[in-house]
């Protein structure tokens, strides 16, 4: 299960290097504000996997980002992307856990897959939802 666990420590990395580049791109008080809420619940999930992981790998100074963002809706289109391999990173952890990490990896999946929805509802893309989330397409 560590190994799932470290791809899914390393997710929720990323997704918190992710936001702070795009946060400064929105323009939106809500938009800014989801990104924030975001954010702090990536960084909530990062500690629960510390305590769960033996020997955490130290995250990246930086990270490569997908696409150059350079504005809001490349900011948004980031939003999308990260909560979608948020979402991938604990599907895994689904099929290796019982019990109350079970549990923690449904919620951390759920609201990965709920945050996209949110992000593709205002960035206007279709459809809104995926049929599987946390499935690679």
């Amino acid at each position: 299960m560590n190994e799932q666990l470290a791809a899914a420590m390393a997710a929720e990395a990323a997704a918190i290097y992710a936001y702070g580049i795009l946060g400064v791109h929105l323009a939106a008080a809500a938009q800014v504000n989801e990104a924030r809420a975001a954010e702090t619940a990536h960084r909530g999930r990062r500690d629960y996997l510390l305590g769960k992981l033996d020997q955490p790998e130290a995250a990246p100074a930086a990270y490569e980002l997908p696409f150059p963002v350079t504005d809001p809706a490349t900011a948004l289109k980031l939003a999308v992307h990260v909560e979608d391999g948020v979402a991938q990173a604990w599907r895994p952890v689904l099929g290796v856990s019982q019990g109350p990490d079970r549990e923690a990896a449904l919620a951390a999946l759920t609201d990965a897959a709920v945050r996209a929805s949110r992000w593709r509802r205002i960035a206007s893309i279709t459809p809104w939802t995926m049929p599987y989330p946390g499935k690679a397409s």
